[in-house]
């Protein structure tokens, strides 16, 4: 059969097709009108104009970074200059991130009767740029096996000499590299703190330790020295194998830690994240409480997070955890946070047993093998620090 026929016989039977397929929707489409089904409406505007539903502060703002940061909606708009954007997204706040964001005051509806400090945070809660009064740039120019990352304040001098002197002490350990850095932020007198600085200044001279941040240093900005953090790792540490953060007031057993990481295959090191995880967690809504957040800022469930007293990350999830902390609006309490980034990635939180950020039962609290066998324990007190390590240490110690 010649050419020229083929293709006219090709193109009557894709004709019919069109012709038997548009009888049947039209079928379909009169007798289920005649069951009182619905007609099908085809929307007159694109899908996102649509309103956002949330009222609440945090989830409308997360949602503006969701959209914002959507790939497909951002391709659409970038090769179609005539599409229109729903008008909520112009309700951005001022221009700087770091000014003021006056719309909290109006928008969340309690605002007025939140802790200070809590207004504080919401006020201020977009901007993530902060001077350093005070940095190591090279503290890791000898890629660590491990960073020991410590969260503290400016007057606990006490626990920081603690922890140098026993799980923070910095150099080589168990034939790996281990280096110890604190995180600080700014005290003042309208938190009640004395002005400490000179002495802070000296001490970060003396150890060359200690990265400090201009911002205020309180419970609801914690957070924030997350992502300062993660920041500085970004820039000056990046090539540290794995990151171990902590509360000033934990006792870690490197050695055990150690001895866990050195025994990782490189599958199970690229996303490893362990810690104590607390799983089905919610808000909690009794203004009395210390993570007290009302309906009016956050609504939802928490993803699984590994409570922030300590937990085990690798370096190159930090890496990734400072990418997607871009997308994550700040939240006034530092480890859901960090659930929130690990979910935005896909990953969990790997719960271990060996760390107990709720702490130990009292009968075994001087049982010297109880603390060998374990990674992490919340809380100590400096004296109880100094008093435990030996333990660690000593190799004439028999736990079989």
């Amino acid at each position: 059969m010649p050419l020229g026929h083929k293709k006219a016989k090709m193109l009557c039977m894709v004709m019919m097709l069109n012709i038997f397929i548009c009888v049947l929707m039209g079928l379909s489409w009169k007798f289920g009108n005649s069951r009182g089904q619905k007609k099908i409406i085809v929307p007159s505007q694109r899908f996102w104009n649509q309103k956002i539903l949330s009222k609440s502060f945090w989830n409308k703002e997360q949602e503006h970074l969701d959209f914002i940061h959507n790939p497909i909606i951002n391709s659409a708009v970038s090769n179609d200059s005539l599409i229109k954007l729903p008008d909520w997204l112009n309700d951005t706040g001022p221009l700087d991130p770091c000014e003021p964001d006056y719309r909290v005051q109006t928008q969340i509806l309690d605002y007025n009767i939140l802790p200070k400090r809590f207004q504080d945070f919401l006020l201020h809660m977009r901007c993530r740029s902060y001077p350093m009064l005070i940095n190591q740039p090279h503290k890791c120019e000898k890629k660590p096996f491990l960073l020991l990352v410590v969260k503290s304040l400016t007057p606990h001098f006490d626990r920081r000499q603690a922890i140098r002197e026993t799980w923070g002490r910095a150099g080589f350990l168990s034939s790996r590299t281990v280096v110890t850095v604190f995180l600080l932020g700014s005290t003042s007198s309208v938190d009640s703190f004395p002005d400490l600085q000179e002495m802070l200044e000296y001490e970060a001279a003396l150890h060359k330790d200690l990265l400090q941040w201009d911002y205020r240093d309180t419970f609801f900005n914690l957070t924030l020295k997350e992502v300062l953090f993660l920041e500085w790792f970004s820039k000056h540490c990046p090539g540290s194998q794995y990151v171990l953060k902590g509360d000033d007031d934990v006792f870690v057993n490197t050695l055990r830690i150690i001895d866990f990481l050195k025994g990782l295959s490189e599958v199970e090191a690229k996303d490893l994240f362990i810690g104590d995880v607390i799983s089905n967690a919610s808000p909690h809504r009794d203004r009395k409480l210390k993570y007290f957040i009302p309906e009016s800022v956050f609504e939802g469930q928490y993803p699984q997070y590994a409570g922030g007293g300590g937990y085990v990350l690798s370096g190159e999830l930090a890496l990734r955890l400072y990418n997607i902390s871009q997308q994550v609006v700040l939240y006034p309490i530092d480890d859901v946070y960090t659930g929130m980034c690990l979910k935005k990635l896909g990953l969990v939180p790997e719960r271990h047993s060996d760390f107990r950020t709720f702490g130990i039962e009292e009968k075994y609290r001087n049982n010297p093998c109880i603390h060998r066998s374990l990674m992490l324990v919340h809380s100590q007190t400096p004296q109880e620090m100094l008093k435990i390590w030996p333990w660690i240490i000593h190799p004439e110690l028999d736990c079989q």
